[in-house]
């Protein structure tokens, strides 16, 4: 090798070693240093969420990082809207199979609610044999999609939902589920029938309970048989005790009282402070056939009954029911997650093809001025 060539390797040695000495000088973590990269102390260099490049970096031992949190969704107020007595059955049913829509005159209205709840005063089955009792009402499957088109929840818990056995009450219940008709109050055992439905609103959960207690008891669930869920004030208590562990809000929509009476009775009265109590929040009621008062009771308000809202029960009452028994409160809640924040009725009148129509003098009843006409709030 010659010795120009000799000292063209020597500088070039000399330019290798320098370079490798440079990047080591880069590279090296000073022992005890405060400036651990990644840590965000002390340092220039980017923390653990990368470098200015984007290159995601390691953080160092004892970083601390914070997980990222789960986003709460901003609970609003719901609107719900609750409806009386739904007897889909005799004249009603008669037009329905027409292809007329029981629910066509108030339509706009049910479409602007939230939520919107009624009672099924019938059971929706084509199988079963009548119960011996005075009333029995069967529906034809074709008002599955009405009820879906219309209602988010309906309940079970009633004295017509037994009227032709457990085999059409298993066949309801079945139909409901394929058309998308949420029920509660109701189910294919025991259990099921006392589980609360929940249903979520603008970030609000709300648990539905449905609870009967007019004859015939053997419409009640058992431990493997379907059925309604029965109004033992314990299980009653128990229930909405463990639901309001589930949800913001507790409603519970009881089937009780005497039918045509315009107050409360007294067992009404009492179960409804008793559900309050336990931790509802609203309670609805149905069954008199007629509208009943309201009442405060702590921080919770009851709705004793709402009346008939499609039924064609002018056809059994005398001449002096016939009014009542027509009449209807459609009834609006707003709820947030602290409670009951307003509410009003408005009323709708029963054609004599059973549908209910809006009435145009609104309703009477409402937490404003005229929470103190004595038709509509309990001393």
């Amino acid at each position: 090798m010659g010795t120009r060539t000799l000292a063209l390797f020597a500088l070039l040695m000399v330019v290798a070693v320098g370079a490798v000495v440079v990047a080591c000088s880069l590279t090296a973590r000073p022992t005890g240093s405060d400036t651990t990269a990644g840590t965000g102390t002390g340092s220039n260099q980017t923390p653990a969420t990368g470098t200015e490049s984007g290159t995601e970096t390691t953080p160092g031992p004892g970083t601390e990082t914070t997980p990222p949190q789960p986003v709460v969704p901003e609970k609003k107020p719901v609107r719900l809207l609750f409806l009386g007595d739904l007897m889909l059955d005799r004249i009603p049913g008669q037009h329905i199979a027409k292809g007329e829509d029981p629910f066509g005159g108030v339509a706009r209205l049910l479409d602007d609610a939230d939520v919107t709840i009624g009672n099924l005063e019938c059971v929706i089955a084509t199988v079963g044999q009548r119960v011996p009792k005075a009333y029995n009402f069967r529906c034809h499957p074709r008002n599955v999609p009405l009820l879906a088109r219309y209602f988010d929840a309906v309940s079970l818990a009633n004295n017509h939902s037994g009227d032709f056995g457990k085999d059409a009450f298993a066949e309801q219940l079945e139909l409901l589920t394929r058309g998308g008709v949420n029920y509660f109050g109701g189910g294919r055992n025991l259990e099921e029938a006392h589980r609360p439905l929940l249903i979520e609103r603008n970030g609000l959960r709300l648990a539905i309970l449905g609870y009967n207690e007019i004859e015939l008891r053997s419409y009640e669930a058992g431990p493997a048989t379907s059925g309604l869920a029965w109004s033992d004030d314990d299980r009653v208590v128990a229930d909405i005790k463990a639901a309001r562990q589930q949800a913001d809000m507790v409603i519970v929509y009881p089937h009780w009282g005497l039918e045509y009476q315009s107050k409360p009775s007294a067992r009404q009265a009492a179960l409804a402070r008793k559900m309050i109590d336990a931790g509802a929040a609203l309670v609805v009621g149905s069954h008199p056939h007629v509208t009943q008062t309201v009442e405060y009771y702590k921080q919770g308000l009851i709705v004793y009954s709402l009346g008939n809202f499609v039924f064609d029960d002018y056809m059994d009452v005398p001449p002096s029911l016939n009014e009542p028994s027509r009449t209807s409160w459609m009834l609006w809640v707003t709820v947030d997650e602290s409670g009951v924040k307003g509410w009003h009725t408005q009323t709708a009148r029963t054609d004599d093809k059973g549908f209910p129509q809006r009435l145009s003098n609104g309703g009477p009843c409402g937490d404003g001025a005229a929470q103190t006409l004595e038709l509509c709030i309990i001393d």
